[in-house]
């Protein structure tokens, strides 16, 4: 019975991928619209004919990595559980130490180390095709050492977040999920608050930013839009990616406005400050609350929907995988897979949203520069630089894309009317 089980399991597997291959490279349209052929946010006008073909390859074995990743999570939960692995785990942890935290941890660790193994392979594939085409200027050492401090780091969080979990588990039998997502709101606004000062700094060297000429406008344009922002960040991404970025992250006191070298040294002071005016927007609009907001929201109703399928699915279960209470952590497995599915079936709505945010930002940095040619010469150099569809197949807009498309973005610039103040 098991050994059908996992058959089934590998083989749908196996069709997903050849659906997704099929999709993407035969099937999906990612023409430009005949009404915005010749436009600026038509690719043939800022890329030449190889930049063309390498942004299509590269853009569809991205996403074809993207969409086999997240089932082979899902397959690999799967198979620990139906193979009884997740409870060898636990009878090695029960054997080590009678201490429930100790017992947590342990198991947490071979968990954590299998999955690193079985993943690995996708995430060195990402890399050596990042390397390939010229994205990723990063060595092989360095990315190793990056892979093994998310390892740690993500080691670290989840034994928290575990610990407290199957804890709340044992305490609150019926109502565990929702005592988890009270606790999960000041855990969230906390790693948000800790996030720039002790996490980003374990993969990136930050410094303030050294154009002093930059940063005073940078900080002007701050200032009218009302943002307590003191100083302005660089950080040294140059010696791992060509890619372009800048962001705004962190809360309250720790909230931080970054700049890639990269940005700096490929884009004129116009296009950093329309880049700068556009995440002022988020600022401005509230967005990292509405997010928070929108996030915990999700949480709640996830952590709900969980409880719900993980009890029957052990009750059901749970005796043939060796598993025979929801509140042994051997159920782990149940959890994150239950979890994982609904987060990649939840991202279509997210994504949208983040889109509409997105959008909302682009808006407000046209206002607030006034410099149109700015903003569409940022898009088209953000598109070399990362060799990106302009046009992408509906399914990754959807599931992936978090920003508008360029071409969406572009056209937006194109077709706004800057009113006169």
């Amino acid at each position: 019975m098991i050994r059908k089980w996992a058959l089934r399991a590998i083989v749908t597997y196996v069709l997903f991928g050849i659906a997704m291959y099929a999709y993407l490279f035969y099937l999906a349209d990612t023409s430009i619209p005949e009404m915005l052929q010749g436009t600026k946010a038509d690719p043939t006008t800022f890329l030449n004919s190889r930049e063309l073909m390498l942004s299509e390859e590269y853009s569809r074995i991205r996403n074809l990595i993207f969409f086999l990743a997240t089932p082979y999570e899902w397959l690999f939960y799967y198979l620990i559980l139906i193979f009884g692995i997740s409870s060898a785990f636990e009878r090695w942890a029960d054997k080590t130490s009678k201490l429930f935290v100790v017992k947590i941890a342990i198991y947490l660790f071979w968990l954590s180390l299998v999955s690193f193994i079985v993943m690995y392979p996708l995430s060195y594939l990402s890399y050596m095709i990042s390397k390939s085409y010229n994205i990723s200027t990063q060595i092989f050492s360095s990315w190793m050492k990056d892979k093994w401090i998310d390892f740690w780091v993500d080691y670290g969080m989840m034994f928290v977040i575990i610990t407290v979990l199957y804890a709340l588990m044992r305490k609150f039998k019926k109502r565990w999920w929702l005592a988890a997502w009270l606790l999960s709101i000041p855990f969230s606004i906390f790693m948000m608050f800790i996030q720039p000062v002790l996490i980003d700094p374990l993969y990136n060297d930050f410094y303030p930013l050294k154009d002093k000429e930059l940063e005073a406008k940078i900080l002007e344009i701050a200032d009218e839009a009302n943002i307590p922002a003191e100083h302005v960040y660089e950080v040294d991404m140059s010696s791992k990616t060509n890619s372009l970025n800048a962001y705004v992250t962190g809360v309250g006191s720790n909230s931080r406005i970054v700049l890639w070298d990269t940005t700096l040294e490929r884009l004129s002071d116009e296009e950093i400050l329309f880049i700068m005016a556009h995440e002022m927007g988020h600022y401005v609009e509230k967005h990292i609350y509405i997010g928070i907001a929108g996030y915990l929201l999700l949480t709640l109703v996830g952590l709900w929907i969980t409880a719900k399928i993980m009890e029957r699915w052990v009750n059901k279960r749970g005796k043939l995988w060796k598993v025979e209470k929801m509140t042994n952590i051997g159920t782990l497995p149940v959890f994150l897979l239950i979890t994982s599915i609904l987060l990649f079936a939840a991202s279509p709505l997210s994504n949208w949203v983040s889109r509409y945010q997105e959008t909302r930002a682009d808006t407000y940095a046209i206002e607030m520069t006034g410099d149109k040619e700015a903003g569409i010469q940022t898009f088209q150099s953000l598109t070399k630089a990362g060799l990106s569809q302009v046009n992408p197949p509906y399914l990754v807009k959807i599931f992936r894309y978090g920003h508008p498309t360029m071409l969406e973005r572009i056209t937006l610039i194109e077709e706004f009317r800057i009113e006169e103040k």
